[in-house]
């Protein structure tokens, strides 16, 4: 049996990880290409969405030293992780016409360990839908082929079926994808890639502004702002990804549908409505609400009943259990991998 859109062959190591920032094709489809013909042109929701994040930041880190951890960890990790949220919506080409314009509105890496340049690219090439879930063509699959697994070591198989819990990618997730990308930049610099390279070189200096504001201005030690910031800020970006895609045989059938209130909705900037966002990749964040209940019945049949109805489902269901095997469940039965 022959899958509908099959995986493509771009050359990718066995150590593919969850939410990777490998780059496979850096052509944009049309789809999530910035969507102004207007060069000046402004969403105003986003703008201001990133002005609240930033001004935010600024509150929460000015009066660290002021409030109980147990009030930073959550707003920290909030702010951090709606920024990453806000990092998806500029790869989408929001907020302004110029693509120059709308990376400078991210420039500061708030989490620390990503180029956007590398999201950018590896969430572009998510976007094709064809390849969704494939772990040898979409960047961002959660599983691994049998090579791949048969390659890895005891404890890294270990690791990986931990991460197929909500409890193993909360906890464990983190330092995982850290680990990974620091995997690749050192094989980026012992192999020469200027491109991955040049990621790099325009990243650090957003690291660096953050780290003097953090640690210089607000007197924040680095081990607190890792811990009370960054690390619930990207298991919350862990939280959003957990269930956004399955294994199946129709394209449309891989996607899902979350419903959650509107705290969980600004957070991950309603990309819990994700079969919406695959099917309307340019249509804006602070739309897609509207957009899915326009067309809730023709998705929601599109996807094979892939919903899911809140987050509290997620941590019933799958807090101790795996969602689903690390190696990719249609591996041999059709799936070329």
């Amino acid at each position: 049996m022959q899958l509908v859109g099959v995986c493509r062959w771009p050359i990718l190591g066995h150590d593919m990880a969850i939410d990777s920032a490998e780059t496979l094709d850096p052509a944009a489809p049309a789809a999530v290409a910035p969507i102004f013909a207007n060069p000046i042109a402004i969403d105003v929701p986003t703008a201001a969405l990133a002005t609240a994040i930033y001004v935010g930041f600024a509150l929460v880190t000015w009066f660290h030293q002021a409030l109980p951890w147990w009030v930073v960890a959550p707003l920290g990790g909030y702010i951090i992780a709606l920024h990453g949220s806000l990092q998806h919506e500029a790869v989408h080409g929001y907020p302004f016409g110029r693509r120059w314009m709308t990376s400078a509105v991210v420039f500061p890496s708030l989490w620390l360990w990503l180029p956007f340049r590398s999201y950018r690219e590896s969430h572009i090439a998510h976007h094709r839908d064809e390849n969704i879930t494939c772990p040898l063509s979409d960047p961002e699959s959660n599983y691994v082929t049998p090579s791949m697994w048969a390659a890895m070591g005891p404890l890294h198989r270990f690791v990986r079926r931990l991460l197929g819990t909500l409890a193993g990618r909360l906890i464990v997730g983190p330092p995982y994808v850290v680990w990974r990308t620091a995997c690749r930049l050192s094989t980026a610099a012992q192999k020469g890639d200027r491109a991955r390279l040049r990621h790099w070189l325009w990243h650090v200096p957003g690291v660096v502004v953050v780290l003097v504001w953090v640690m210089g201005v607000c007197h924040i030690p680095l081990w607190q702002y890792l811990l009370l910031y960054v690390y619930p800020g990207l298991s919350l970006t862990l939280l959003r990804s957990f269930a956004e895609h399955r294994a199946a045989t129709p394209v449309a059938e891989r996607t899902a549908t979350l419903r959650t209130n509107w705290v969980m909705g600004l957070l991950f900037t309603h990309n819990n409505l994700h079969a919406l966002h695959h099917a309307e990749p340019s249509t804006p964040w602070h739309r897609r609400p509207a957009r899915y209940r326009e067309r809730k019945a023709e998705l929601d049949a599109a996807n094979g009943g892939y919903i899911i109805d809140g987050y509290g489902e997620l941590f019933r269901r799958y807090f101790l259990r795996a969602k689903e095997p690390p190696v990719h469940p249609l591996a041999g039965r059709g799936f070329p991998l």
